[in-house]
């Protein structure tokens, strides 16, 4: 039996990460789940929100907003629209574009806005719960 993962997360834009770890927990589609090395192989697509990955006793946070995750025993392979770590969110612009996307929804926009003003808060929310794991 395998005793580690790799784990790597690519965006259109660049390679995110490429790690040997213990664990991983993705924001699957229909709800949050975990790998651990020697996992079932499936392939399933992903929401808006946190993953976190761990090595040893150290564990790290990414914002992702959609994309897939495949797993295949000892390697699960992320490709995400965006996904951001912890230490790269700007905070304060995350708090700005959560203020900007709540004035939206409080405008009542038209169907069109308003999702995109709900995707947009959803995505600030996601980035602050993640720059505060830093």
């Amino acid at each position: 039996m395998m005793d580690k993962l790799t784990l790597e997360i690519v965006t259109p834009e660049k390679r995110v990460v490429r790690e040997e770890v213990d664990e991983v927990v993705c924001p699957g589609i229909e709800g949050e789940f975990g790998v651990l090395p020697g996992h079932t192989p499936f392939l399933t697509a992903l929401r808006i929100g946190e993953l976190s990955y761990r090595a040893g006793d150290i564990r790290k946070y990414i914002a992702v907003t959609w994309g897939y995750a495949q797993v295949d025993g000892d390697r699960v392979e992320v490709l995400a629209d965006m996904a951001e770590t912890a230490e790269e969110i700007d905070l304060r612009r995350a708090e700005e574009e959560k203020t900007r996307a709540e004035a939206i929804l409080r405008g009542q926009p038209a169907e069109v806005e308003f999702e995109k003003g709900q995707v947009s808060l959803e995505k600030a929310i996601i980035r602050i719960q993640v720059a505060g794991k830093k």
